[in-house]
């Protein structure tokens, strides 16, 4: 599918109001891509689909993920903000075409992040951390250390997302806690 049918398809998935959170993960994923040696053309491609199916229904998303035993099973025991993003790679699979397996892992992986991450897969993630359209407390230090390191920048967004939780009582995707500490240890060498 072309990258315009891509972009109408998913703008019409989501309020406008989304669709300028989008547009700034777009604008901002290609600039990281760049800065930090990714592939700006499938950070772009991820970026336009990282959130196609942010606004559906949970039932439906749920649905797909039930019907589908290769997705993680235990998601609907944490935030069902953790839906889309898994769900959102299998329709770009299935039902848009995308068979880049980097495209699918940056969409599946911008929520929790992952042991291991690529530098697509950490450009998207924070690029949905700190698009310019973000406003909340920590949000320009992650833009500050994002200047110099995506792991530094990505490790304050899992605290800021983990000491959210915590304060809500929330429970917190073991992936999340994992990702953080890989993202340490990559900078401890």
């Amino acid at each position: 599918m072309h990258l315009n049918e891509l972009i109408e398809r998913t703008r019409s998935q989501m309020p406008a109001k989304r669709w300028q959170h989008t547009l700034g993960v777009v604008e901002t994923s290609v600039k990281l891509a760049e800065q930090f040696g990714a592939d700006p053309r499938k950070a772009e491609i991820a970026a336009v689909l990282h959130d196609y199916c942010k606004f559906w229904p949970v039932d439906k998303q749920l649905r797909i993920l039930r019907d589908n035993p290769e997705l993680p099973q235990d998601l609907p025991e944490y935030d069902n903000a953790l839906l889309h993003s898994h769900v959102g790679a299998w329709i770009a699979r299935h039902e848009l075409g995308i068979d880049d397996e980097e495209v699918l892992d940056a969409i599946r992986w911008h929520t929790s992040g992952r042991v291991g991450m690529t530098a697509l897969d950490k450009v998207v993630c924070l690029a949905d951390y700190i698009e310019p359209n973000r406003d909340f407390p920590g949000v320009e230090k992650m833009r500050e250390l994002a200047r110099h390191s995506m792991e530094r920048a990505l490790i304050a967004g899992f605290d800021s997302t983990i000491s959210f939780l915590l304060q809500k009582g929330k429970k917190i995707y073991p992936l999340t806690v994992m990702s953080r500490n890989a993202l340490i240890g990559e900078l401890e060498g």
